[in-house]
């Protein structure tokens, strides 16, 4: 005989806004360690109990005193069929989840533990919203809303921000879906929670900057100050190579010139960074000490004078080439800007991890303009720098890294990407947590994303996958008491999500509330066209300059007349030296003296960021043109001789 329905439950709680006297959904009919089948009858025309079954949500079944919670993942009919003249009897699959039951202390409480299974012709009945409330509660302080359960919008889909922060987490969904606007809600909440959390997010779609519009520094192209001498080897081979695989004989050069370059440093005033005697061997190439380019082409001269080494004179013309072209290289003025070197480390550190905050401690990192090549090395640099102040500031600044497309930086394929920056957010992933310093990771395709670092995210928000591995893959990492909530990953709605991890107490699928207009994130927000929608009021002058990297305007010039064209379809002329200089006019070291090597054979014509300390005086412009054009019409192997 059934157990009776205790008299404490509240019948209209029970019921809800269904149909009165609906108490009663089915009875258990077959039961196994963790799964269950019920049968319910339907009425004619649909009527009754079929309107209450839906697959996804939670019901309750009677088990003594206590109350276990089941999942519906499988309705059939006993027949196969549908009849509107007959009654139809239903039967559902139904995954066991966990238990309710009164606790020593006399309070309701859930756990994911069975003690006592469902026996046959159990009464089953809808989930109350009280026992809704104590299942997804996390029982632990320092909780946030981030949106509403899909069962019942009335309650509050509840995370712990400590857990979500310190463990890590991971936000998954195909395109479209709001995966940005999701993580602008929670890092908001995180702030909220916690406003001495620095936060880092690498941005590569410029969407950030419009969602956090007071609390964060925006860093582009224009504002990014990362001097070359911050780089290690690795990640200053990966500029100087293009992403192609770098030759071992330049690696050594550099490896062996690179930290003599950084002990001819003279323009700190810290006497610590010039090591002398037994200790000069702890200055590495990377070791992040200043050292001016001029000396390190002075050094490379200097080989190439020498007698001995004739084998590797060519590798040393080959390097010397590669650093020009990334000096004289427009998109890399963030590295080679500065006239002058200084030790501008602390301000660096300071400026993008914001040490003092000053009231913005996100720093949105723009990454569309720089180039594709150079994206890892940066990505690199700013992970290893966060895991290395968080690291040596013994706990006192804490660090979010939010990568957006991380699969870029960290794919499945350990033989594509670029390995410094798999390393340094693989370390943070793996070790991070005992320091300060926690992880966010924003992916569209989580199964060509390294399944190390994911499994490293003790929390998971999936949104709508449509493709059957990025479901496995998140399948894989949810707790098999759960594994029918997978099954709704390809038809849930834009905005909901099934959370599962630490920050949550079971998984749950829910609704991200909506984030207010204002904040909303906006792909190249600062790049608003002035006439949406009609392109004749565009101005292509400002698009071929972008393109090129130019950011003066430039002066206003009479149109041309084109015969037999009118007046108002005249095009405006363009220059094609002001459009094509040999430098653009942002190239703050285009004016520097050409750099005189001190070698007994010296070759001329190599221009440089900044000069040697005892540079020859600058040649006049004339001479440097008539130079320039001798040697663009000499063959390159002329130039590469002995």
């Amino acid at each position: 005989m059934a157990s009776p329905i205790p008299e404490a439950e509240d019948e209209r709680d029970r019921r809800g806004t269904y149909a009165a006297g609906n108490r009663l959904l089915g009875r258990v009919i077959g039961c196994s360690g963790s799964k269950a089948t019920v049968s319910a009858l339907a009425g004619k025309d649909g009527g009754g109990l079929a309107e209450l079954w839906s697959v996804g949500r939670l019901i309750s079944i009677s088990v003594g005193a206590n109350r276990v919670v089941a999942l519906v993942y499988s309705m059939t009919t006993a027949s196969a069929s549908w009849s509107d003249a007959d009654e139809n009897v239903m039967h559902i699959e139904v995954e066991l989840v966990g238990e309710i039951h009164t606790g020593v202390s006399g309070k309701t409480e859930f756990s994911a533990g069975i003690s006592q299974y469902p026996y046959l012709g159990a009464v089953v009945h809808r989930m109350r919203s009280s026992d809704l409330a104590v299942i997804y509660d996390p029982g632990v302080s320092d909780t946030a809303v981030i949106g509403s359960l899909t069962q019942d919008p009335t309650l509050g889909a509840l995370i712990h921000v400590p857990s979500l922060l310190s463990r890590h987490f991971a936000v998954v969904g195909t395109t479209g879906v709001g995966k940005t606007t999701a993580v602008t809600l929670l890092l908001h909440k995180a702030l909220q929670a916690d406003p001495s959390l620095r936060v880092l997010i690498l941005d590569p779609h410029n969407e950030f900057a419009a969602a956090f519009p007071t609390q964060s520094v925006v860093i582009d192209t224009d504002t990014l100050d990362l001097p070359f001498w911050l780089f290690k080897l690795e990640e200053f081979t990966e500029v100087l190579f293009r992403g192609r695989p770098p030759i071992p004989e330049e690696i050594d050069v550099l490896r062996d010139l690179i930290p003599e370059a950084k002990r001819m440093f003279k323009g700190s005033t810290d006497t610590a960074l010039i090591r002398r005697g037994p200790e000069k061997s702890s200055l590495t190439a990377d070791t992040p000490v200043p050292y001016r380019v001029a000396d390190l082409m002075a050094l490379i001269d200097e080989r190439i004078g020498k007698l001995e080494g004739r084998s590797e004179k060519p590798h040393l013309r080959s390097l010397k080439v590669r650093i020009q072209a990334a000096i004289n290289d427009p998109r890399y003025e963030f590295m080679f800007s500065s006239n002058t070197i200084h030790d501008t480390i602390l301000q660096t550190i300071s400026h993008i991890f914001r040490i003092p905050g000053d009231g913005k401690p996100v720093t949105t990192f723009q990454l569309s303009g720089i180039p594709s090549e150079v994206v890892n090395s940066v990505a690199s640099i700013l992970c290893r720098m966060a895991f290395e102040i968080a690291l040596w500031s013994a706990g006192g600044v804490r660090i979010l890294v939010v990568c957006e497309e991380a699969h870029r930086y960290v794919p499945a394929d350990p033989n594509l990407g670029f390995f410094p920056t798999r390393q340094a957010i693989s370390r943070i992933a793996k070790e991070g947590r005992k320091y300060g310093v926690s992880l966010g990771v924003i992916t569209q395709r989580p199964g060509e994303l390294d399944p190390t670092i994911l499994s490293q995210c003790s929390t998971v928000f999936a949104m709508r996958l449509s493709n059957d591995h990025d479901q496995d893959i998140i399948r894989s990492a949810i707790p098999d008491s759960s594994a029918s909530t997978m099954s709704f990953l390809s038809s849930i709605g834009n905005g909901e999500a099934i959370a599962f991890g630490e920050a949550v107490a079971v998984p749950m699928r829910m609704m991200f509330e909506r984030v207010s207009e204002n904040v909303l994130p906006r792909a190249n927000s600062g790049l608003q066209p002035v006439h949406r929608g009609d392109p004749n009021g565009v101005d292509l002058r400002k698009i071929v300059m972008r393109m090129r990297h130019i950011d003066d305007s430039p002066k206003p010039q009479a149109p041309q007349h084109v015969p037999g064209r009118p007046q108002s379809e005249q095009l405006p002329s363009i220059d094609p030296m002001d459009e094509f200089g040999a430098a653009p006019a942002r190239r703050r070291f285009s004016d520097q003296p050409a750099y005189a090597p001190p070698a007994p054979a010296p070759e001329r014509g190599y221009g440089y960021n900044e000069a040697a300390p005892e540079a020859a005086p600058a040649a006049p412009r004339h001479e440097l043109s008539s130079l320039r054009s001798s040697l663009l019409k000499k063959p390159l192997s002329s130039l590469l001789k002995d």
